[in-house]
């Protein structure tokens, strides 16, 4: 750093070297002038050796898609299985810890992406509480007034939809990602349930087992569903009331918004004929320009606007990714989820700049994070009523 507190040499980036999102931010560390980012790897930060960083910016990127980290944060031996979300999100804050303590030991190293902030959008409950809290619109939960509720089986999920009069949900594992065990729920008259996921249950001698699947299945018999349902509340899950999608051309769409620094930067549009807009579930990306004439400049602003708020509350973080909706009636909108490494949007440039090159600018520019360290695993006192900068 120098004594402007520009980024002018290295950047420290925690990653699973070789995977292409260190290999895009190395290429746009190098496009910037700046020399190759070293890479901790997170294998090395799981096994416990000793960690030490360079003076500058660390960036924490995602430990997924490494087979020997998902292995180490105690996965299950098939990364298909969907349950055990709750071992491996302790894991990684046990993880996320050990960063932080390694990177306020070593002289001149700081965090780009906060490990508190980062343990609060891997927990949908506390992040939908921190967001409605400061006013950001968020899918209602079960709870009074639109709170998040607890839910500890498909008995009780049908009781409170009862209660919220909700007749249509989102069950989402509490610490998963995705759309890993998701299902959309929806009941009717005469007793019709229907849920759609991408999970499939698979009974075995053992029980009930949920495997993620790349193709999105129906089903409509309420045995299975209960199944399903306490399966995935065994490890956790957090629920909220589902809000129709803005429809194009026979398609339900929603964004993901890349925040940077403060700034709504790099936009995609992700459209599908079932409730799970991601991509790698075989939907394909919109035309944003077909979004944003359909909902008008002024809504689409605003918009923009939310996602900016949503991102300013994780302060010291500096991207996330915004997965935002616009209801059927192109006037509303809500914020789904906020993602910690959300940026993984290849091909998406703004002002000529991937993702990856919005964040090296940023630093280049110099970005530091503000407001106050907590532990990843620890929230601090009334933390989610704490109003987020605008």
């Amino acid at each position: 750093m120098d004594e402007g507190g520009q980024a002018t040499g290295a950047i420290t980036v925690v990653g699973n070297p070789g995977h292409r999102r260190i290999v895009g931010f190395a290429a746009a560390a190098a496009a910037a002038g700046l020399p190759r980012p070293r890479v901790v790897a997170w294998a090395d930060v799981l096994r416990g050796g000793e960690l030490a960083f360079d003076p500058g910016p660390v960036r924490v990127d995602s430990p997924g898609e490494d087979p020997a980290v998902h292995a180490l944060l105690g996965g299950p031996a098939d990364p298909q299985r969907v349950e055990g979300g709750s071992v491996r999100h302790a894991a990684f804050l046990r993880a996320l810890e050990r960063v932080r303590a390694a990177v306020d030991a070593s002289p001149g190293a700081w965090l780009a992406n906060d490990p508190g902030d980062i343990a609060v959008m891997f927990d949908k409950a506390r992040a939908h509480a921190r967001l409605a809290h400061a006013g950001v619109p968020v899918p209602p939960g079960l709870g009074p007034n639109g709170q998040s509720a607890p839910v500890r089986s498909y008995a009780e999920l049908r009781e409170l939809m009862g209660a919220a009069g909700r007749p249509r949900v989102f069950v989402k594992p509490l610490h998963g990602s995705s759309a890993s065990g998701v299902v959309a729920l929806e009941t009717g008259a005469g007793g019709r349930v229907q849920a759609t996921t991408s999970a499939e249950l698979v009974r075995t001698a053992a029980g009930v087992e949920l495997f993620n699947s790349l193709r999105v299945r129906k089903y409509r018999d309420e045995a299975e569903i209960a199944d399903l349902v306490d399966t995935l509340c065994a490890d956790g899950v957090h629920v909220e009331g589902w809000l129709p999608k803005l429809t194009l051309d026979g398609l339900a769409v929603d964004l993901r918004v890349l925040v940077v620094a403060g700034r709504a930067t790099h936009v995609v549009a992700r459209g599908s004929r079932t409730p799970m807009t991601n991509l790698h579930l075989g939907n394909a990306r919109a035309d944003v320009d077909a979004v944003r004439a359909a909902v008008g400049e002024g809504t689409w602003r605003e918009a923009m606007t939310t996602c900016v708020r949503a991102a300013g509350c994780f302060p010291r973080t500096l991207h996330v990714g915004v997965d935002l909706l616009f209801a059927v009636d192109r006037r509303r909108h809500a914020v789904g989820e906020v993602n910690a490494f959300g940026d993984l949007l290849p091909g998406v440039l703004h002002r000529g700049r991937d993702t990856w090159g919005e964040q090296v600018r940023a630093l280049v520019d110099g970005w530091r994070p503000h407001g106050p360290q907590r532990p990843a695993g620890q929230a601090a006192p009334d933390e989610d009523r704490l109003p987020c900068p605008t």
